[in-house]
């Protein structure tokens, strides 16, 4: 697939779908090294009815959801020869740092390096940032099913 690919190309790699899917753009990928997704975070995404109304803040769980989907754009870059229909499931995550909120009208990058690949299992190094600033950083887990 041709670079950048745009929502069409990522729902080909990943069964997530809205309000679920929380990569809306990837602009680099590298199969076997890295991946760059881009999340444009706007006010009408459903979590800011709850979180917070006065003060909308992205909830840290799901800038680590947008990392892992990224990182499974990169898992299947990177397995070409998996059998149509597996999925890879986020397993776990380390020393998760969250540095800044992200709210809206912010873009989020989102850049995965993969650290170490078996058969069933990968691990990733996570980034999340805006204009440039680092607003939270994990390790992250994955395994195929």
């Amino acid at each position: 697939m041709e670079l950048p690919f745009d929502i069409r190309g990522i729902m080909e790699y990943l069964p997530h779908r809205y309000p679920f899917l929380l990569v809306d753009r990837i602009v680099d990928l590298v199969p076997g090294e890295s991946v760059r997704g881009l999340k444009n975070v706007t006010i009408n995404e459903p979590f800011f009815n709850g979180h917070f109304p006065a003060e909308p803040i992205m909830p840290g769980v799901l800038i680590l959801e947008a990392m892992a989907q990224a990182g499974g754009i990169l898992a299947f870059a990177s397995n070409p020869d998996r059998e149509p229909g597996s999925i890879i499931y986020f397993s776990g995550m380390d020393e998760v740092r969250f540095r800044r909120p992200v709210v809206p009208g912010d873009q989020l990058l989102l850049d995965l390096v993969l650290k170490q690949q078996r058969k069933r299992a990968m691990r990733m190094e996570g980034r999340a940032t805006v204009d440039g600033v680092l607003t939270a950083q994990a390790q992250l887990m994955a395994v195929w099913r």
